[in-house]
């Protein structure tokens, strides 16, 4: 029995934990010891772990630079032996290779996660990265574009390896479309455009606001629902405000399974500058739901223009526009392009697949030693 022990920062409801979470359970019914533990701070992933017989131990990291937080890590590696640490995003990959620095006697191997094309990072952010490379025994990118990201940053390529999100499709909504549409106030021919994410800059939801500014006149039934939170909450408010499409969007903040509104989605929009791997967008996918999507690496890595749903280029306001008309207008192509996407998500992206992915690559880096 493998031992394997992830390390995450928190269990907020984040796409990076979710995926995680389902990791973690994934290789915990496959045969594997699993333990995981937060860095910071718990939250609602910490019950679907419990649920499936995985302990959770947090460190209640303080600050940014917490020593102790790095040595108490180091001592729960030393105490639980595992044959593999897997960490996730920057804090946890930083404290991991830490911890674990100088450690000889059954030292683990060290997997690090990275999850996006980190274009926010700043410059001692990628020197501590590359000063920790020779800590780290495989990096595990969720797209290639990822991978080419880390590469032009100078960790080795021959130790990156690509394993995509998963996912599954999201569980049936609690509510009827009528129910959900009265509950927006909203009327029951409304044709709904859908965001699902964390409402900050790289997001870019302002264009999505003037795109709808844009088509309310062609389209004056469609109605943009937001879903999410985050820094830009408020100002996302006033410009709506401003370029007249208050009437047309919905903010519904922060939503417990927010997957399961994708459901009642016509559009899924998403207009992001940077991605790793968009888990809202596969989501939206699994449901059968067609899409108009910035025209960056990884949304290419899931949309073929026209199959599955459109690329558009970044900041083309009247191209989110352009095509979200023809798919609420046209029914039929609508269908045929949700169709493609389900199709996609459930023969090449599932959650097993993902699971199969990371277990493989255990295996390889374990079998080294042997």
């Amino acid at each position: 029995m493998r031992k394997v022990l992830i390390v995450i920062p928190t269990l907020d409801r984040s796409g990076a934990e979710k995926q995680f979470v389902s990791l973690a359970i994934g290789l915990k019914e496959r045969g594997d010891s699993v333990e995981v533990i937060a860095l910071t701070r718990s939250g609602p992933y910490e019950e679907p772990l419990r649920e499936a017989g995985i302990s959770v131990t947090v460190l209640d990291k303080k600050t940014r630079f917490d020593v102790a937080a790095v040595w108490k890590l180091r001592s729960e590696i030393i105490k639980r032996t595992p044959d593999v640490v897997l960490s996730c995003l920057f804090a946890a990959n930083s404290a991991t290779r830490l911890a674990t620095t100088g450690l000889r006697k059954m030292r683990p191997k060290i997997m690090i996660s990275e999850r996006c094309v980190d274009s926010w990072k700043s410059s001692w952010q990628h020197w501590l990265d590359r000063r920790l490379q020779s800590a780290t025994d495989l990096m595990i990118a969720n797209s290639q574009s990822v991978k080419a990201f880390y590469a032009e940053q100078g960790f080795p390529q021959q130790r990156i390896q690509v394993i995509p999100n998963g996912v599954d499709t999201p569980t049936s909504p609690s509510m009827t479309r009528d129910e959900f549409l009265e509950s927006c106030g909203l009327p029951p021919d409304a044709q709904l455009l859908m965001f699902v994410g964390r409402l900050a800059p790289q997001k870019r939801i302002k264009d999505l606001l003037w795109a709808v500014q844009m088509l309310r006149h062609s389209c004056p039934n469609a109605y943009f629902l937001v879903i999410g939170d985050g820094p830009e909450r408020e100002e996302l408010k006033l410009v709506a405000q401003e370029c007249e499409a208050e009437e047309q969007t919905r903010f519904l903040g922060a939503v417990p399974n927010a997957s399961e509104l994708l459901h009642h989605a016509d559009v899924f929009w998403l207009a992001s500058e940077f991605e790793g791997m968009s888990n809202s967008l596969m989501e939206a996918m699994a449901c059968g739901k067609p899409s108009v999507v910035s025209d960056i690496p990884p949304n290419r890595e899931l949309i073929s223009h026209g199959k599955e749903g459109w690329l558009v280029d970044l900041g083309d306001l009247a191209g989110f526009a352009q095509y979200t008309v023809r798919l609420l207008r046209e029914p039929n192509l609508a269908n045929q392009l949700g169709e493609a996407a389900e199709k996609k998500m459930s023969e090449d992206f599932s959650i097993s697949q993902m699971v199969d992915g990371y277990s493989n690559a255990i295996d390889e880096l374990l079998s080294n030693d042997r």
